[in-house]
């Protein structure tokens, strides 16, 4: 089986995009909402994102800002608040989600376009979206510039919702079916979490004694 190389070094930043969106699949969705020290609330979706670590526990958004370095919404919010609220998404926010993506400007509130109900966060000032499956509250932790224009922002989860019908107070587990998570795959494309297997990681012993289990005479 052979492979193509590309040389990011040669490549441009589109081209370089357009590879890393269509191989690393699927992303998670982050529904983020952020509110102004005015008080305005914004939204907005982001696909650079996962959780890092539990302990603390500790999620990363990858933002773009303007070419001349000047913050969007989201992340000037974040700077001056440092707070956030990210939402996972199942497919029925799908097309709320993508109504909050449109590059509103900054008097537009892309909550209210959405039609998107939402109350006012417990641990954090953002308003956070009822209709999501999932919500985790953030302060923000830092932010580490890669770019004149992108940033990597890491918050601290200070207590997540989760809609009563999909986790087991016991257990702690979460219906995964249940929660019915998009993805981002490359393009305009996404996918749903509906296909699923298991596969259990085996311990050392039970891994010797499959591999070294003796054949019968």
């Amino acid at each position: 089986m052979t492979h193509q190389h590309f040389d990011f070094a040669e490549l441009s930043p589109k081209e370089r995009y357009k590879l890393l969106i269509g191989s690393v699949i699927p992303r998670p969705i982050a529904l983020v909402t952020t509110m102004g020290r005015d008080g305005r609330a914004n939204a907005g979706p982001f696909s650079f994102f996962n959780v890092l670590t539990h302990d603390p526990a500790v999620v990363a958004l990858g933002v773009e800002n303007y070419d001349d370095m000047r913050f969007k919404n989201t992340a000037r919010n974040i700077r001056e608040t440092e707070e956030f609220t990210v939402h996972i998404c199942d497919s029925a926010l799908v097309d709320q989600m993508e109504i909050c993506a449109i590059k509103f400007g900054p008097d537009v509130d892309e909550l209210a376009e959405a039609g998107l109900e939402t109350v006012p966060g417990l641990h954090v000032r953002t308003p956070r979206i009822l209709a999501a499956p999932a919500a985790l509250e953030c302060r923000r932790l830092m932010g580490l510039e890669v770019g004149p224009a992108r940033e990597i922002i890491l918050g601290r989860v200070e207590g997540v919702f989760i809609r009563e019908a999909l986790v087991d107070p016991d257990t702690m587990y979460i219906d995964q079916v249940g929660m019915d998570a998009i993805g981002r795959l490359g393009g305009h494309l996404y996918a749903r979490q509906r296909d699923q297997f298991e596969v259990v990681t085996k311990t050392v012993e039970e891994w010797s004694k499959a591999r070294f289990r003796p054949s019968v005479e």
